[in-house]
C-alpha cells in the first residue's frame, strides 16, 4: 500500500463517514453530536457534515499511514484544507445550480464526490511537501476554532436561506421560522 493508493481508499472513506454522519443526529439527539453532525437538511448543517468526515475519516487515514509506515509531511495541515476548502468549493459550485434547479439529490452527491477526489488529490501534494511544524499545530488550533463557529451556529442560526431547512421550515436546532 502507498500514499497514492492510500488517498484513492480516502475518497471512498470520506463519502460512507458522510453518510454516517449525515444521519447519526437522528439516531443520537444529543447537543454534543449537533456540533459535529448534521442537524437538519439545511445546506448549512450539510457544509457541517462535509468538515466532519474529513476529520473523522482522517483519523482512520493516519492509522493506515502509521500501519503500512508511509511517511508523510503536514498530516495536520493536510487534514484541516481538505475539511476547511472542501466548504467553499462545494459551494461556489452548488449554490447557482441549487438556486436555479432546486434540490437535487443526483447532483448534491456527485458534487460532493467531485469535492472530495479534489481534496484528497491536494492532499496529496500537501502531505509530500516539506514539513511545516508550526502550521500543523496552527491547523489544530483552526479546526478547534471550526467546531465553535460551528457549535454557535447551530445553536444560534443565521435568519439566511443557507441555514433553513426548507422540509421543517426551520433553522438549526428546531428554532423555527
Amino acid at each position: 500500500m502507498n500514499l497514492k493508493k492510500i488517498k484513492m481508499l480516502g475518497v471512498i472513506g470520506v463519502f460512507v463517514v458522510s453518510i454516517i454522519c449525515h444521519f447519526t443526529y437522528q439516531f443520537i439527539p444529543n447537543n454534543i453530536v449537533a456540533i459535529f453532525v448534521p442537524v437538519n437538511e439545511s445546506i448549512w448543517e450539510h457544509m457541517k457534515m462535509l468538515f466532519s468526515s474529513f476529520i473523522i475519516y482522517g483519523v482512520i487515514e493516519y492509522l493506515l499511514l502509521k500501519r503500512f509506515k508511509i511517511k508523510t509531511n503536514n498530516y495536520l495541515l493536510s487534514l484541516f484544507s481538505m475539511a476547511f476548502l472542501a466548504i467553499p468549493l462545494y459551494l461556489i459550485i452548488f449554490l447557482p445550480i441549487y438556486y436555479r434547479i432546486g434540490e437535487n439529490m443526483f447532483v448534491s452527491i456527485s458534487l460532493e464526490i467531485l469535492v472530495i477526489i479534489l481534496m484528497e488529490v491536494l492532499s496529496y501534494y500537501v502531505l509530500r511537501l516539506k514539513n511545516v511544524r508550526f502550521l500543523n499545530v496552527i491547523s489544530v488550533i483552526l479546526i478547534v476554532i471550526c467546531y465553535g463557529v460551528f457549535a454557535y451556529l447551530t445553536f444560534n442560526p443565521l435568519r439566511q436561506n443557507i441555514f433553513l431547512d426548507t422540509e421543517s421550515e426551520k433553522y438549526g436546532i428546531d428554532i423555527p421560522i
